[in-house]
């Protein structure tokens, strides 16, 4: 299925997911990994993967930051709120889910 984007539409369609996300600081981190197992810092994670592989070279705090669009220091101070019992139950459920599909 991937195999049918195009290289640019990707990367256009990447480009409004991070700024959708930098603007939406209510869709927390803990959140987005209890909903859809991935969170901010896993695509920050995946942009330096790539970047690095593609011999180039990107820190995980530089790619954060690209992703966060901010440092994500400020970012924490800024808008993250207490991981509540609940948000860390849903949060491990959907890990272990990703870890089955492994």
């Amino acid at each position: 299925m991937t195999d049918q984007i195009s290289d640019a539409a990707a990367a256009a369609a990447f480009r409004r997911l991070v700024n959708h996300l930098q603007h939406r600081h209510d869709a927390e981190n803990i959140d987005l990994m209890g909903l859809a197992g991935f969170c901010r810092n896993c695509l920050a994670d995946w942009v330096m993967e790539a970047t690095n592989d593609a011999g180039g070279e990107m820190t995980r705090d530089e790619a954060r930051e690209a992703i966060h669009g901010m440092p994500v220091n400020e970012w924490k101070k800024k808008y993250q709120t207490e991981a509540t019992p609940e948000r860390l139950k849903k949060m491990k459920e959907s890990v272990a889910k990703n870890a089955d599909a492994s």
